[in-house]
């Protein structure tokens, strides 16, 4: 995922990646790539959801409330 990519687009991009592997029809070497962005831009979506989480954490304990995350959604 690029610095200018926000979070929306990268997962974007990887359900386009991983719909194109589901499918079937990519030759062997451009699957391995494909599969290989793929991983790389996960993790990085899961770094921007774990800070997410960890800014929402510091906000609720900074007002002195304590929300479960699981109260959020």
């Amino acid at each position: 995922m690029s610095k200018k990519q926000s979070f929306e687009e990268g997962l974007e991009t990887l359900e386009a990646i991983v719909s194109k592997l589901e499918n079937g029809d990519v030759p062997l070497e451009e699957a391995l790539s494909e599969f290989q962005k793929g991983m790389l831009l996960s993790k990085e979506l899961q770094k921007t959801l774990q800070e997410a989480e960890k800014t929402l954490v510091k906000v609720m304990q900074a007002d002195g409330s304590s929300l479960e995350m699981d109260d959020l959604g």
